[in-house]
C-alpha cells in the first residue's frame, strides 16, 4: 500500500530509522500536516514540482547516521548545505547558494539551565519548496516551532517559515536576557542589603554564557542584512521586510547583552571591593590582637625560663610590677598600631 502524503510522523523525539524528527507539508492554506521519512520521500520524488503553494518543512536529527545519507539521496540539497555539516566552523552565518539559501544558526538546548555548554548548532537549507533543518542536540526555538505548527498556525512560505524561526529564537534570547536579568538583580540587592549570599563565580558563569552567546550570535545580523540586498527570485517582497525585521529584533537582544555584560562586569568588581574590604577588616583585627598579646607572650616567655637570677623573684610585689609592666607595653603597642591605622585611612 502507498504511503500517503498527511500519514502520522513518528513519536520518537529521536528521530526515525532515516533521522526523521518531525515533518510537515503545508497546504495551499499554509497549514501544516504530519509526513513520515517515506511519505516525504515520495513528495519529494513526485510533488515537490506541483504548483505552489504547497511546500513542506522536515526535521532532522544529524546524531543518526542514516540522517545524512537520506538527505543525500532525496533532498537535492545544494553541495554548500553539506559541506557546512562537515566543516566545524559553529559561526553563525547565511549565505545564498544558486536559489537556496543554507544557514548555520546557535541556540540553545531544550532543557537549557543557563550554561554555557548547552548551546549547540543547526543547519537550515530553505527554497522555494523545501525547509530542511538538521540538529544533534534537541534545540529550544525549533521545538517552539514545531509546536506552533502542531496547534495549526499557518505559515505562506518557506521564507515565512524561516522568518518565525527567527523569530522564536530572538524570543528565546530574550526569555535568556530576562532570566540573567533575574538573577542579577537578586544578587544586586543582596549587595546593597550588606548580605549578599551568592558566590561571584555564579556571575562569573553568567557572563561567559552572554558572551558566547553573542560570540555565536553577532554574525547573524550582519549576513542577514547582507542576504536581503540581493534576496533569491522566489523569496517575496513581503517575506524579505520580516526577515529584515527579525533581524533588527536580534540587533536589539544582542545590545541588550552587551548591557547585560557590563552591568555583571561592574558588579563583579563591586563585589571584589566587597570582599576586599572585609578581608582587610579581618586582617586588622588579626593584626591588633597580635599585637596586643605580643608583650605578655615575650615577658612570659623571658620569666618561664627556669635559670637562676631571675628579677623580681624575692620581692612580695613582683607579680603586680609584671602585670604593669604588661599592661604599659600592651597599651602602648595597641596605641602605635591604632594611629598608624587612622594615618593610613587619612591619607
Amino acid at each position: 500500500m502507498p504511503v500517503t502524503f498527511h500519514e502520522a510522523a513518528t513519536a520518537n523525539y529521536g528521530g526515525d530509522e532515516a533521522g526523521l524528527i518531525c515533518g510537515f507539508l503545508f497546504d495551499a492554506e499554509g497549514v501544516g500536516r504530519p509526513v513520515t521519512s517515506a511519505a516525504a520521500a515520495q513528495w519529494l520524488q513526485h510533488g515537490a514540482d506541483s504548483a505552489p503553494p504547497h511546500f513542506a518543512w522536515l526535521h532532522f536529527n544529524l546524531a543518526q547516521v542514516g540522517a545524512e545519507r537520506w538527505l543525500a539521496r532525496h533532498a537535492r540539497l545544494a553541495p554548500d548545505f553539506f559541506e557546512m555539516l562537515r566543516d566545524g566552523v559553529y559561526s553563525t552565518r547565511i549565505e545564498r547558494a544558486d536559489e537556496s539559501l543554507t544557514a548555520v544558526i546557535n541556540d540553545v538546548h531544550f532543557d537549557f539551565e543557563l550554561d554555557a555548554s548547552d548551546i549547540s548548532t543547526l543547519w537550515i537549507s530553505v527554497d522555494r519548496r523545501l525547509v530542511v533543518t538538521g540538529r544533534r542536540h534537541p534545540l529550544r526555538s525549533v521545538d517552539n516551532l514545531r509546536t506552533a505548527v502542531n496547534r495549526g498556525e499557518s505559515f505562506r512560505s518557506t521564507a515565512d517559515l524561516l522568518e518565525r524561526l527567527m523569530r522564536t529564537q530572538a524570543d528565546v534570547l530574550v526569555g535568556i536576557v530576562r532570566s540573567v536579568t533575574e538573577h542579577v538583580d537578586r544578587i544586586e540587592d543582596q549587595l546593597l542589603a550588606g548580605r549578599l549570599v551568592a558566590r561571584p563565580a555564579r556571575l562569573g558563569g553568567l557572563r561567559r554564557l552572554l558572551v558566547r552567546l553573542q560570540r555565536l550570535l553577532a554574525p547573524e545580523p550582519a549576513a542577514l542584512f547582507r542576504l536581503l540586498q540581493n534576496p533569491p527570485d522566489w523569496m517575496a517582497q513581503g517575506d524579505v521586510q520580516e526577515l529584515r525585521a527579525a533581524t533588527e529584533e536580534f540587533s536589539v537582544v544582542l545590545r541588550d547583552m552587551q548591557s547585560l555584560q557590563e552591568r555583571i562586569k561592574l558588579l563583579q568588581e563591586e563585589i571584589a571591593a566587597s570582599v576586599n574590604e572585609d578581608n582587610n577588616r579581618s586582617l586588622f583585627v588579626l593584626t591588633i590582637v597580635t599585637v596586643l598579646a605580643l608583650p605578655i607572650n615575650i615577658l612570659a616567655g623571658l620569666f618561664g625560663m627556669n635559670v637562676g637570677g631571675i628579677p623580681l623573684a624575692d620581692n612580695p610585689h613582683g607579680f603586680w610590677v609584671l602585670v604593669a609592666l604588661v599592661v604599659a607595653f600592651t597599651v602602648g603597642a595597641g596605641w602605635i598600631v591604632l594611629r598608624r591605622h587612622r594615618k593610613d585611612r587619612q591619607g
